[in-house]
C-alpha cells in the first residue's frame, strides 16, 4: 500500500492512496491538466485512477474533479449532501459517476470510511483509507483529516494507530496574528470550524501515533501564515519532547509540497 500528495494548500488539495496499480483521488482541487502533469512527475498512469472521494464542496477541493471525472471516465464518491451543494460546480456528470455514499464504501480495491471533520463548509470529512486483511497480509491503514478547527472525538476514535498520516497544520498562530489577514479572516481560521494550527495538530498526533505508525505527513499548509519550516520544527519538537518520545523518535514526518507531487511512499508489510 502506499500513498502521496499530489497538490496541497488553499491553492489546491490532491492526495493518492493506492496499492499495486490501482488507485482513488481524495479530492482534486487544481485543474484537470495539473492533476495530470503531477501524476505524470511520479510515473504513474492516469488510468489506474479508479475513483474520486470529495471531502466537501469548497473549490480547493473539487476545482478539478469534474473535468477529470469526465476525462478519465471514473466515477465519484460523495454524500448526499455534498452532491446538493456541488453538482452546479462540477459540471455534467453523467448518472453511473454520480456514486453517493454513506459512512463506509469501497473503492480501488480499499475501504474507506468517512468521518466528520469540523469546518465552515455544508459538509466536510475526513477519511480512514484502509486496505482489508488479507491472508497473506495485514491490514494497512492511512489516516487523513485536512480542514478542521479542531480535533474532534470522531479523528480520535478513527486515527489511533494508522499506519500513516495526511494531516493539515494549517497554520501558526503568530504567523497569523501577525499577518496581513483581516481581523473577521483571522477569527474564523482559528474558530472551531476553521483550520488546525501547528501546535493543535502536533497534539492530535500525540494520541494517534501507535508503535505500527510508519510516516506523517504535514498537509493543507497556509502560504500567508505558516511555512514547511516552522510546520516541520514544532510539530517535532512537541513529538520529541513528549513523555513517550522514544514512540515517535523514529516516525518520518514530511511536509507536503503546495504545487508538486510527492514522492510515492510506500508502507512496509
Amino acid at each position: 500500500m502506499h500513498f502521496t500528495t499530489l497538490a496541497s494548500g488553499s491553492s489546491g488539495n490532491a492526495i493518492l492512496v493506492g496499492e499495486d496499480n490501482r488507485h482513488l483521488l481524495v479530492d482534486c482541487g487544481i485543474s484537470g491538466k495539473s492533476l495530470l502533469h503531477n501524476l505524470s512527475q511520479i510515473n504513474l498512469s492516469c488510468a489506474e485512477i479508479e475513483g474520486i472521494v470529495v471531502t466537501h464542496e469548497h473549490i480547493d477541493h473539487i476545482r478539478g474533479v469534474g473535468i477529470l471525472a469526465r476525462k478519465l471516465k471514473i466515477p465519484i464518491y460523495a454524500t448526499a449532501g455534498l452532491w446538493e451543494v456541488m453538482s452546479d460546480s462540477l459540471g455534467k456528470i453523467a448518472e453511473n459517476q454520480r456514486v453517493e455514499v454513506q459512512e463506509s464504501f469501497s473503492c480501488a480495491g480499499l475501504d474507506v470510511l468517512l468521518y466528520p471533520t469540523s469546518h465552515d463548509s455544508r459538509e466536510s470529512y475526513g477519511l480512514k483509507v484502509s486496505r482489508p486483511k488479507q491472508k497473506d497480509k495485514r491490514s494497512l491503514a492511512v489516516g487523513i483529516a485536512t480542514d478542521s478547527g479542531m480535533i474532534t472525538e470522531d479523528m480520535h476514535r478513527h486515527l489511533q494507530g494508522c499506519d500513516a498520516f495526511v494531516v493539515e497544520a494549517n497554520y501558526d498562530d503568530k504567523s497569523l496574528q501577525n499577518g496581513p489577514y483581516p481581523a473577521y479572516l483571522k477569527r474564523r481560521i482559528r474558530g472551531q470550524y476553521g483550520h488546525l494550527e501547528n501546535k493543535q495538530l502536533a497534539e492530535g498526533l500525540l494520541e494517534w501515533i501507535k508503535e505500527n505508525t510508519q510516516r506523517v505527513m504535514l498537509a493543507h499548509l497556509s502560504k500567508e501564515n505558516n511555512t514547511p519550516e516552522i510546520a516541520l520544527s514544532t510539530v517535532l519538537h512537541i513529538l520529541r519532547d513528549s513523555k513517550r518520545s522514544r514512540e515517535y523518535s523514529d516516525v518520518p514526518v514530511h511536509v507536503a509540497p503546495r504545487y508538486s507531487p510527492h514522492e510515492l511512499i510506500m508502507l512496509m508489510e
